[in-house]
């Protein structure tokens, strides 16, 4: 029996979000919005998302002695996540800027902070944290090295989800345990490197798994999104489609969605097609973790509530990639 449905390793930092008409082109300066500041961070947003949709979460990652990383462990408190594994100090919290403009696409810049002193030696300091997860999912806003040491104190039974955002070249080993790895179309084709072949995602995803991971699922945006694995093939799951209006962090929520709802027994093509009810739902509202749907508010997406609802001028399916090249937050069926 696990103590915990998902065990969430990675970064939790505070969004200084500004809402500006169009983004600034270089040496150019642009009015905005007053400054907003939300808890944010890929693996506090993940771990908050799960934990709304009522998965036992737990979070292992590091913040600030410091005014933001008091926000976000009270924001991670608040939505039920376990805190044990969170450690305090050693550099200050790291802060993510964003802007979004009027379709609710985002551009961010991250300052790791604390995140990049998330160690391997801490990873090793929670192997209890490790043994009682069912399902271990992480990202690319901690260090690489950190992620490999994720992979070695792996429970035999559980099941590692790794969103490789910031996109790098991953090592085999971390490649291996993948299951899934998700990536948008940028990170798709950045990972895939010169291994590139045509344009079509389906290839991307052949490709992907012949490279190592037990599964994969590329994200879309408009088009839904496509999982594959060497067992089922590739399956095409459809996109949810709602008028947006921020688009930042639903692709955490897709994420956590996503790794809850395998550790429960789904397949990966209904996971897939959960989370991106979830992901959906987040990009109605405004912010990245105020926005996360419960899992009753899930549902109410599933009924047609938000998919009946008029898109205006901006119909847009969560997940789709932002037009900023180091925009990852958003990544198909949910963002």
């Amino acid at each position: 029996m696990y103590d915990y449905d998902l065990l969430v390793v990675g970064s939790a930092n505070a969004d200084l979000v500004i809402g500006v008409e169009r983004r600034p082109a270089a040496g150019e300066t642009v009015l905005g919005s007053d400054l907003a500041v939300h808890p944010g961070g890929k693996g506090g947003n993940q771990a908050v998302a799960a934990a709304r949709l009522g998965a036992r979460t737990a979070l292992l990652a590091r913040v600030g002695d410091d005014d933001y990383g008091r926000l976000l462990l009270d924001s991670q408190r608040a939505a039920g996540v376990d805190t044990v594994g969170v450690l305090v100090g050693g550099a200050p919290t790291g802060v993510a800027l964003i802007t979004v403009d009027p379709s609710g696409d985002n551009s961010i810049v991250v300052s790791p902070g604390a995140n990049g002193r998330l160690a391997p030696g801490d990873v090793r300091a929670a192997a209890s944290l490790f043994h009682a997860s069912r399902v271990v999912s992480t990202q690319l806003e901690i260090p690489l090295e950190t992620v490999v040491e994720v992979v070695r104190s792996l429970a035999p039974d559980s099941r590692f989800v790794l969103n490789p955002s910031p996109p790098q070249p991953l090592p085999q080993e971390v490649l291996a345990a993948c299951d899934p790895l998700i990536v948008n179309e940028h990170e798709a084709k950045v990972i895939l490197g010169d291994a590139l072949v045509g344009e079509r995602p389906e290839d991307w995803a052949r490709v992907l798994l012949a490279k190592g991971p037990r599964s994969v699922v590329v994200t879309l945006g408009a088009e839904g999104a496509l999982v594959a694995s060497a067992a089922q093939g590739v399956v095409r799951v459809p996109s949810v489609k709602v008028a947006a209006v921020d688009t930042t962090g639903a692709g955490d929520a897709f994420t956590a969605a996503l790794a809850w709802r395998l550790g429960t027994g789904e397949s990966l093509a209904e996971a897939a097609a959960y989370a991106a009810r979830v992901g959906a739902a987040a990009v109605t509202k405004a912010g990245a973790q105020e926005s996360y749907p419960t899992a009753a508010e899930a549902e109410t997406l599933e009924a047609g509530a938000l998919c009946c609802a008029d898109p205006g001028d901006n119909p847009r399916t969560p997940g789709r990639a932002s037009r900023s090249p180091r925009d990852t937050t958003m990544r198909g069926g949910s963002a």
